[in-house]
């Protein structure tokens, strides 16, 4: 087989034999390809310009990548002083991004170009008592069929996967599922989901949790777009956040960053939390610990309206709370103030700590209406530096129940196309026949077979019981 000589930025290493363009040009391919699709050069002059590549060069590389069908070219620019430039145009309906979004009690799944933008979505609701195995099944038949619809297997890309917190599944997450919800909590902490996704449609995934995932899509088309640096919070039945550090999302050491909602507060508090401490975040502010002040109001009387929901419907949520304070119901509108207090004083060392442009608020809290939002920015004011939030933005989400989606696909669009990656796979026109992703499937399909056959067979099917 005739080997490759890469370009300097290829690495340098060098192998016998004549190389062809697209062998030799990985590099110089990718930052091309990736001055096109970001828009930051599209005509020749310019590309030439960014690139620092010779006109002979660019020309060379451009006529590869229509090759490959990756760029075509587009509408004519203005003319200046001449004949007008041609600008080239990424072919972001080449191939498709597949999404998804697993939480608690729903799944969705959706389909994007290779810009990252979302095109189709499908919202459905699942019971993660299941087990990975059966929501992994489930996506993978949603997949099958998006692509079906969108013009068949081949096309499919990359994966990007939005998946909750169960490595740390505990008996409250029991507790809130269900009694038989616990062993299939413990499946997903062994369970690479990731890995089967990749397997079974055979493309790359990126796998993240959903609020990670959630900070990425606000940051890049919904409350967070236009800055680079964000802190965004989650305010559902636990507390979490996401961070975006100079544009790029922050996972830490083990993928586990932002796991504010065990922040002492320093409120008395007879509950433990998950981690075994008390007055942690999670326990006295989050959407978790409204519900449950908010059912013990309702039982003692200290609200009427309260008191009302659940004669009518057997229990209260914090989606009452919200109700409640909206209709005037003092002690709905002191919760909420008080949980907003708490999740600012919480949340100012983080912006001391960060200093983002913007905070951005979701989840079900999040839109409780402008009480706890005011109290959370009152709160952040008064216990950060005026440097800090001298132009802070402290505002609600606007993707609501897709941003999961929106930041999984623009994360594996950005991840695929990134150029220390997008060389490697550029010279064969697709990333699923990248080869170090090959030898990956390869690998995991061997490591598969090798559990299989350690494990025990079945047992034997119990006969029929007798008449």
């Amino acid at each position: 087989m005739v080997g490759v000589e890469p370009d300097a930025a290829d690495g340098g290493k060098r192998r016998v034999g004549r190389p062809s363009l697209l062998e030799s040009g990985g590099a110089s391919l990718a930052t091309v390809l990736g001055l096109i699709r970001s828009g930051e050069a599209t005509t020749r002059l310019d590309i030439e310009r960014a690139s620092e590549l010779g006109r002979a060069v660019v020309a060379d590389r451009l006529t590869a990548l229509e090759a490959l069908g990756l760029i075509t070219e587009g509408e004519l620019g203005p003319a200046i002083g001449g004949r007008a430039p041609r600008n080239m145009r990424f072919r972001r309906e080449a191939g498709a991004v597949l999404t998804a979004h697993v939480d608690r009690a729903s799944i969705a799944v959706g389909l994007a170009d290779l810009a990252g933008d979302l095109v189709v979505e499908h919202h459905e609701g699942a019971d993660l008592a299941e087990g990975p195995e059966a929501i992994l099944d489930r996506l993978v038949t949603l997949f099958l069929w998006l692509l079906e619809e969108r013009g068949g297997k081949s096309s499919a890309w990359a994966i990007g996967l939005a998946l909750p917190e169960l490595a740390r599944a505990d008996a409250n997450d029991g507790e809130a599922l269900g009694p038989s919800a616990v062993d299939a909590l413990r499946a997903w902490r062994s369970f690479d989901f990731a890995t089967e996704l990749a397997l079974h449609i055979g493309a790359p995934c990126w796998a993240r949790s959903n609020t990670q995932m959630m900070t990425f899509g606000e940051m890049k088309r919904g409350a967070g777009h236009g800055f680079r640096d964000v802190l965004c919070v989650r305010l559902d039945r636990s507390v979490t956040a996401g961070v975006i550090a100079d544009g790029r999302l922050h996972t830490g050491a083990q993928g586990n960053a932002g796991l504010i909602g065990h922040i002492p507060t320093g409120e008395g508090s007879e509950l433990i939390c998950h981690c075994g401490a008390r007055g942690c975040l999670d326990v006295v502010a989050s959407g978790e610990a409204v519900a449950r002040a908010a059912a013990a109001a309702a039982v003692d009387g200290r609200s009427r309206y309260l008191a009302e929901m659940l004669e009518r419907q057997d229990e209260v949520a914090e989606t009452d709370v919200s109700h409640g304070a909206q209709l005037g119901d003092a002690f709905c509108a002191d919760l909420l103030g008080r949980s907003g207090r708490l999740i600012g004083e919480s949340l100012a060392p983080l912006v001391n700590l960060l200093n983002p442009a913007a905070v951005v608020l979701a989840g079900t809290l999040a839109h409780s209406g402008e009480i706890l939002l005011a109290a959370v920015r009152e709160a952040i004011y008064r216990r950060s530096h005026p440097v800090v939030t001298r132009d802070l933005r402290i505002v609600r989400s606007e993707l609501a129940g897709s941003a999961e989606l929106v930041g999984a696909a623009a994360l594996a669009a950005e991840e695929t196309f990134d150029p220390s990656r997008a060389r490697e796979w550029i010279a064969h026109a697709t990333p699923r026949r990248q080869p170090s992703f090959e030898a990956f499937l390869v690998e995991a399909r061997g490591r598969k077979r090798r559990f299989s056959s350690r494990q025990p067979p079945p047992p034997p099917p119990r006969p029929p019981p007798r008449g």
